[in-house]
């Protein structure tokens, strides 16, 4: 069953803080604050709010994979034998562990899922493959596509009232 959890109400304050920390994490309270036009004490309330009512997931740095020995980029197309709920929660319950998996998406129409992975180099690539996907019996088709250049990479998310 799948829980749809009401939308969170954000003010202009909340949105102004979310637009500072979708472009820099790592700013102080204080620095936060400044940015903002917000006192210190308020900023502070304001962020613990809205990682505690889930708008804030979670805080990270974004390496360069290419630097870090993650070097290929992999877009997979995967199509399941059996659609069932159970079957594709199974599904995404077995590529939640798998390290070399970075994103996983139900998509509609075409292939059941869309994955994101990111491996140092093509061996790699197939034993991850194989022990994900072409090890599963309901795993009926694998498509797989590998970025050779990445020409945009955004993390942030446009805000209402926010930069186009």
């Amino acid at each position: 069953m799948v829980t749809i959890k009401p939308v969170v109400t954000l003010d202009e304050l909340d949105l102004r803080i979310l637009e500072q920390i979708q472009v820099d994490s790592s700013l102080t309270n204080q620095d936060l604050a400044g940015r903002v036009h917000a006192s210190a004490p308020t900023c502070l309330r304001r962020v613990r709010r809205l990682v505690d009512e889930g708008v804030i997931e979670k805080q990270v740095a974004i390496l360069n994979a290419e630097k870090v020995g993650g070097g290929l980029t992999a877009v997979i197309e995967i199509t399941l034998d059996v659609q069932t709920a159970e079957y594709l929660d199974a599904f995404e319950a077995s590529v939640a562990h798998e390290p070399a998996i970075l994103q996983c998406y139900r998509v509609s129409p075409g292939p059941d899922f869309i994955v994101i992975a990111q491996v140092p180099d093509m061996p790699a690539y197939h034993a991850m493959a194989h022990r994900v996907f072409t090890s599963q019996a309901n795993v009926r088709n694998v498509r797989s596509f590998f970025s050779i250049h990445r020409s945009k990479f955004e993390t942030r998310i446009a805000l209402p009232g926010g930069r186009p």
